[in-house]
């Protein structure tokens, strides 16, 4: 990381700024990736992107955003294929670039599973294929399906595609009644220069790689050119299955070569996290010479109990690391330096650059952070850390690993042409001529504009219609962009949506008039923006786009709340707390500058006391406030977010607007036959038979919330040796009391 500030060093504004670059460049390499077969950034870039915004959401879990990279798999399904939906969602992978990243995965499986460092953990280690992944359900043993992963949850279906690929058998005569086996398709390097040559010789489009060849195949809407395709098929696991496949990872894929899928040969049984490593170390020596792509190897806790004891977070499982390889350097000119304004009004500068392959890549744009990293010093003069002093024209080295992909590396002075002048950082906003401001501490600038900004207005409402939120079919970010400059027909906000067919109606200029609509096209988006006035309590929070309200967020408020109705009333309820929060917080950090001037120590807590009760807030504030900030994985900044964006006037009024269209659907209520469903608990203490991560999740199975503090809505408190402070609210509040021993007879785990 040589030219960014380590995710230690961040400060708060600094990392909100980073994650906003960060999932912009994530969600176009999404849809380049998986869409378009026609990647822009390596999978090792692409997962070190991944990587950084994890580390920076995990040290400020407050500022984790509406559309955060962690809780996205893949991307869309592209139309022209029918819909499939997962049975077992298809998750991606957690990974890791050194070796003290692999030592603390095993040790967090460890520490999650109560185990000591001495004591036995057998992994696979096995390579990871850079193709595309398939999921193939056998039904009595006949291949019945086949489908690409998608974004996780709904893939494309390429059944008849598939069973053109003779790596991949269309029955299995000693199968369980289901079985989905999943795998990678991939091709060669000898059949995809072949590929290419026959390609070229012909007059048609050749293929930047074979990763993109092997995906493009696969995609093909007639299989008959699927057939004629040289495409290739490793498995290395499973979705629903009817019968355990086995009971350990390394037995379940000798199952699968029983059955006649190819498995990888170098997939090996390591009895630790050496052998991991040295067996890491000896596919990489030999990665130029397998004769198909490979960017890492991926470890996998072998005992399938313990994998089904580990179980998965938001979008990757516990149990699996993919350890990646390093990725490469290339020059190139930078052409020019262009401003794109954000859904939160950030000012990010990208580079224009002269096309450059980095890795099979083609690189033509980079990010540039922001002015300060630009001019190579702070606003106040300071130099930063490995200034650029970056400029139109320059020669520049792209890096493609690391931290922040692609960016600008380096800059060779010699070459820069004469006559070159500082880049001058605008402070108006390009779009909306609005003044750009940059706030004390932040080192972004933003535009001003609000809600006048087309820019800020036509994100958010892109980001209202992704896959995550309404989903609406037909209606993805080409279209918005259309409607919001129609001047019949246009949608300026959500609400708009669901008036357009009554607008069309009565409107001269009918949708079905317009280019790229037909009478049929026109119904089917009617019909889709129809089907979608029901929607679920999640999916309508995260569809806001509230800053830090990601879809694990969403869905956390959702279950705590039940109902749109009981959210809005608690959010109005907390408006007068939030506003006393932001002073205390404020009043804080003044506190703290005045005293590193005066050489003093500054008493923080009783200042943000004062603010907090002089004059007294009413209790009903403080509650609803408290329950807010109670919910395990919220917190303060997240809190304050939603209830300052709600509290907003324009902003409500939008959110009101849109809601009085939809019929939302309350959150799913929990199994009723859990004796702890419905129930808040809290874990304080020490749990020495179960760690905190597996007994929360635990505890979210049988339908319970898990908070983070005490409060008079606690139903039981779990309490285990060191309890403090938690333990003693319980008990002045009159709230149930229970040790470890009772909890896991309670869980069913004693």
């Amino acid at each position: 990381m040589a030219d960014r500030p380590a995710v230690s060093e961040l400060t708060e504004a600094q990392a909100r700024i980073e994650l906003a670059r960060l999932a912009d460049l994530l969600a176009a390499a999404d849809r380049a990736y998986h869409v378009e077969d026609a990647p822009h950034l390596s999978d090792a870039d692409y997962d070190a992107l991944k990587r950084r915004n994890a580390e920076i959401e995990a040290r400020f879990p407050g500022l984790k955003r509406a559309d955060s990279p962690s809780d996205m798999i893949g991307a869309a399904p592209a139309e022209g294929f029918g819909k499939v939906t997962h049975r077992v969602r298809m998750m991606s992978l957690s990974n890791a670039f050194d070796t003290g990243e692999v030592r603390e995965f095993d040790a967090s499986i460890r520490k999650y599973l109560g185990l000591g460092a001495n004591e036995r953990l057998t992994y696979t280690a096995e390579p990871k294929i850079d193709g595309l992944s398939l999921s193939l359900r056998y039904e009595a043993g006949r291949l019945v399906q086949a489908a690409t992963r998608g974004d996780g949850q709904v893939g494309e279906n390429v059944t008849r595609n598939a069973l053109t690929l003779k790596d991949i058998p269309d029955r299995l005569p000693d199968g369980p009644e289901v079985l989905e086996v999943r795998g990678e398709v991939y091709m060669s390097h000898a059949d995809f220069a072949a590929l290419n040559a026959r390609q070229e010789e012909a007059g048609a489009r050749t293929f930047a790689n074979p990763r993109n060849a092997a995906a493009g195949s696969l995609r093909q809407l007639d299989s008959e050119i699927t057939r004629r395709r040289p495409l290739r098929f490793f498995a290395y696991s499973w979705g629903e299955v009817s019968a355990p496949v086995a009971v350990t990872q390394h037995d379940a894929m000798a199952q699968f070569r029983a059955w006649g899928f190819p498995v990888n040969p170098l997939t090996e049984l390591c009895e630790d996290v050496d052998a991991l490593l040295a067996h890491h170390a000896r596919i990489e020596a030999q990665r130029a010479t397998l004769g198909y792509d490979i960017d890492g190897v991926v470890y996998k806790v072998d005992d399938i109990a313990l994998q089904e004891r580990l179980g998965f977070r938001s979008t990757t499982p516990r149990w699996a690391l993919a350890h990646k390889f390093p990725a490469e350097l290339a020059w190139t000119r930078l052409e020019r330096i262009e401003i794109q304004v954000g859904r939160t009004g950030a000012l990010s500068p990208v580079a224009r650059l002269m096309p450059v392959t980095v890795g099979g890549v083609v690189v033509s744009n980079a990010t540039l952070h922001n002015e300060d990293y630009i001019a190579g010093r702070a606003a106040d003069g300071t130099p930063i850390r490995d200034g650029k002093d970056i400029r139109e024209g320059d020669w520049v080295q792209v890096y493609r690993a690391g931290d922040v992909i692609p960016k600008v590396a380096d800059v060779d002075l010699s070459k820069r042409p004469e006559g070159a002048q500082p880049y001058d950082f605008p402070e108006t906003c390009p779009e909306c001529g609005s003044a750009a401001i940059r706030e004390e501490g932040d080192a972004v600038r933003r535009c001003t504009g609000g809600l006048i900004c087309p820019a800020q207005a036509i994100e958010k409402l892109k980001h209202f219609v992704s896959r995550a939120a309404f989903d609406i079919e037909g209606l993805g970010a080409k279209q918005i962009e259309m409607f919001w400059s129609d001047t019949a027909l246009p949608i300026r906000e959500p609400a708009d949506i669901f008036t357009l067919a009554e607008r069309d109606a009565g409107n001269v200029s009918r949708l079905e008039h317009r280019e790229g609509y037909g009478a049929t096209s026109a119904r089917n988006l009617f019909a889709a923006i129809e089907e979608r006035r029901t929607i679920p309590l999640a999916r309508l929070i995260f569809s806001l786009g509230i800053r830090h309200v990601g879809e694990v967020a969403a869905g956390d408020l959702a279950r705590h709340f039940g109902t749109w109705e009981a959210l809005a009333s608690a959010v109005d309820a907390a408006a007068p707390a939030a506003a006393r929060h932001a002073l205390a917080e404020d009043a804080v950090i003044a506190e703290r500058e005045a005293a590193m001037t005066e050489g003093r120590r500054a008493r923080v807590g009783e200042t943000r006391e004062r603010i907090w009760t002089d004059p007294p807030l009413p209790e009903a504030a403080r509650a609803a406030w408290e329950d807010i900030v109670g919910i395990d994985g919220v917190g303060a900044t997240l809190a304050q977010s939603l209830v300052t964006t709600m509290a907003q006037t324009e902003e409500r009024a939008s959110i009101d607007r849109l809601v009085a269209h939809l019929r939302v659907e309350p959150a799913e209520r929990p199994a009723a036959d859990s004796p702890i469903a419905g129930k808040t608990l809290v874990f304080t203490g020490t749990l020495e038979r179960m760690s905190r991560a597996e007994a929360k999740a635990r505890a979210e199975a049988l339908g319970a919330r898990v908070s983070g503090s005490v409060s008079a809505k606690t139903d039981l408190v779990i309490a285990g040796p060191g309890a403090g402070s938690k333990a003693k609210k319980a008990a002045e509040l009159g709230i149930e009391t229970i040790d470890e021993e009772a909890w896991l007879a309670l869980a069913g785990r004693a």
